[in-house]
């Protein structure tokens, strides 16, 4: 570790609360660059400096000084990634007040919810329409005073009694705010955020995160994932994600490196060339995307590339295994390792790397369990591929592999800050002041989510392996028991099914049922090569009931989960071509899968697959 990279580390303890991050980089080095953004109007790519940002967050704190909120007020902020966000919440928690980040893709009725909830006073949004599909749902909102808009020039005064403000009339006029009367600061163990959960089986709870919380948790980062000067930070997962806005907002800005803004999931490829990251915040749908990728681009080059492929990844998989004490993989090729190491491996981890812009040197996977085969592929091919975990409620990564200490099988080792044991029924559960101080006006949701004795229960079930690493074995209350007593992990299912491009989204059922079905929505240009191969026509939807598709899909997502046990795979399946979104109410913005709805919606086509295999 350089001396520079230690001193950064040393200044990242120093800080007490959240605005105490960037402060301390205006100090250390004021023309770092801290911000790269897309400028559309201009059509190129802007920089902003630490000592820039920090000016631009002034105004902001001096606008919110002049809406006279009292102390932790809470401050929603519906944003997509960017300066503008960034400016909003510190602006907020420089003035001791509470930021809502709020999922900028999430649905009118989720927002108002959270609005509602927080008895948020302020709402800081960028258009005008969408405050007005917020409008729609009918949902009244008795605390919030303002709503602020950052991409209108001119918007009504009033609206419902809510004064409404074009982001430039706000700031001007806190502009009479002299910055000696900002008196008003946060204190390590006030609100950092309430940040809402997901809410897969019910309405989302506010989960309270202190300074002290996020400020632990980013510290305890850099046992796991070192930022080092000159580290570019791609930002494309929502700020509004914990796992986003601890790891690759607050621990980068607050070790001095740049944080790119990603300018949207549909130019990710692109951006990845154009800003070279250096390190990676991501969700393992990304990883599995490439690796679909791949492999749909060596199934058109034919079965010699693809043993070439195979081969590469093989050799560079043994080399993985050595370096990380890893059970190895002995075939009769082996011995041409050194052969195959420094030329074809070479060559196609170079083609791998390029996808993400040639020189990543740290890529973090988190919010879900990444798919075995994917990083075997990636970890063989020399991506420097990481795998943590955590939740919301723990700021969040309770555990994660190292660069030099990498089980991809497991979730590394505990960190620093943070106890784990296992429970009841091998349940994970965490104590350490990472975690959160509860769930806002939720007293009994507080008290159930701790055991008697004040550990944190994940709801996961886990194990340690190979002395102190952690791996997850599933959900409690997602296993999946068949009436045959059998136990399934769902989500690794899914995950391992969706390896094979043809599946766009996946869903495995069998709760106290006689065996595992599967709901899949289909890739439209995937389904319309195998319908052609079953000649059928893919363009009627009554080809996607037929009994060939059905088992042609049952086929393929067999022998794309051809790890699990037999009783694991499916045996039914209904096809659609209909994708589930956050608008549908079908995903999280997380990406979650909304079960309860998704059995609902196909609750009759649930019961004819059951109902087809008696027969």
């Amino acid at each position: 570790m350089s001396e520079t990279t230690a001193n950064r580390i040393a200044l990242l303890r120093e800080a007490k609360t959240l605005p105490d991050l960037i402060n301390n980089r205006v100090k250390a080095g004021p023309e770092d660059e801290a911000i790269r953004q897309y400028d559309r109007a201009a059509g190129k790519w802007v920089s902003t400096t630490f000592r820039e940002l920090a000016a631009q967050i002034l105004v902001w704190r001096k606008a919110y000084a002049k809406s006279a909120l009292p102390q932790e007020a809470r401050v929603g902020i519906l944003l997509p990634n960017g300066i503008n966000a960034i400016c909003a919440d510190q602006g907020a928690l420089s003035n001791a007040l509470t930021p809502v980040p709020m999922h900028a893709i999430d649905t009118p009725g989720a927002s108002a919810f959270i609005l509602v909830d927080s008895q948020a006073s302020i709402l800081v949004t960028n258009k005008l329409s969408r405050w007005r599909e917020i409008e729609k749902t009918g949902i009244m909102l008795p605390d919030l005073e303002h709503v602020v808009f950052t991409e209108e020039e001119k918007v009504p005064p009033v609206s419902g009694g809510i004064a409404l403000h074009a982001l430039k009339d706000w700031l001007k006029a806190g502009e009479s705010v002299p910055e000696s009367s900002l008196t008003r600061h946060p204190e390590p163990d006030d609100l950092g955020a309430i940040v809402y959960t997901s809410g897969t089986t019910g309405k989302p709870k506010g989960v309270m995160l202190t300074h002290r919380n996020f400020l632990t948790n980013i510290v305890d980062t850099t046992d796991c994932l070192t930022p080092i000067v000159g580290d570019v930070f791609l930002s494309f997962l929502p700020v509004s994600h914990t796992f986003e806005r601890t790891l690759g907002y607050y621990l980068a800005l607050g070790m001095g490196c740049t944080v790119a803004i990603n300018r949207s999931i549909m130019l990710l490829a692109e951006d990845f060339k154009a800003i070279r990251p250096t390190a990676l915040i991501s969700v393992p749908r990304i990883y599995e995307r490439v690796y679909a990728k791949l492999n749909t681009v060596l199934a058109k080059k034919g079965k010699l590339a693809q043993s070439a492929f195979e081969w590469a990844v093989e050799a560079g998989w043994r080399r993985f295994c050595k370096k990380n004490k890893l059970p190895v993989e002995h075939t009769a090729r082996e011995w041409l390792d050194f052969i195959i190491l420094p030329t074809l491996t070479k060559r196609v981890s170079e083609t791998l790397m390029a996808q993400f812009g040639g020189r990543l040197r740290a890529a973090i996977s988190g919010g879900a369990a990444i798919n075995p085969k994917v990083a075997r592929v990636f970890c063989g091919l020399g991506m420097p591929l990481i795998q943590g975990y955590g939740m919301t409620e723990t700021s969040p990564v309770i555990a994660g592999n190292h660069l030099d200490d990498n089980q991809p099988q497991t979730v590394g080792h505990p960190f620093t800050s943070v106890r784990v044991r296992l429970g009841e029924g091998n349940e994970i559960q965490v104590q350490g002041p990472s975690v959160m101080k509860g769930y806002w006006k939720r007293p009994d949701a507080t008290r159930d989510a701790f055991t008697a004795d004040g550990w944190l229960k994940t709801g996961d079930v886990g194990e340690f392996v190979n002395g102190d690493h952690l791996c997850i074995r599933g959900r409690i209350k997602e296993i999946i028991v068949t009436s045959t007593g059998e136990k399934i992990p769902p989500v690794d299912l899914e995950s391992a099914i969706e390896t094979d491009p043809l599946f766009a989204q996946t869903m495995v059922l069998g709760e106290n049922r006689p065996f595992i079905s599967l709901i899949a929505v289909l890739a439209p240009e995937e389904w319309k090569k195998l319908a052609e191969s079953l000649s059928l026509d893919p363009a009627d939807p009554a080809s996607l009931s037929s009994g060939a598709a059905r088992q042609a899909v049952i086929r393929r997502a067999k022998a794309a989960a051809s790890g699990f046990q037999n009783y694991a795979l499916p045996r039914a399946a209904t096809l659609t071509l209909d994708p589930w979104t956050i608008d549908n109410g079908l995903i999280t913005p997380t990406l979650k899968l909304k079960r309860g709805p998704l059995k609902a919606k196909f609750a009759s086509e649930i019961e004819q697959m059951y109902e087809r295999r008696k027969g």
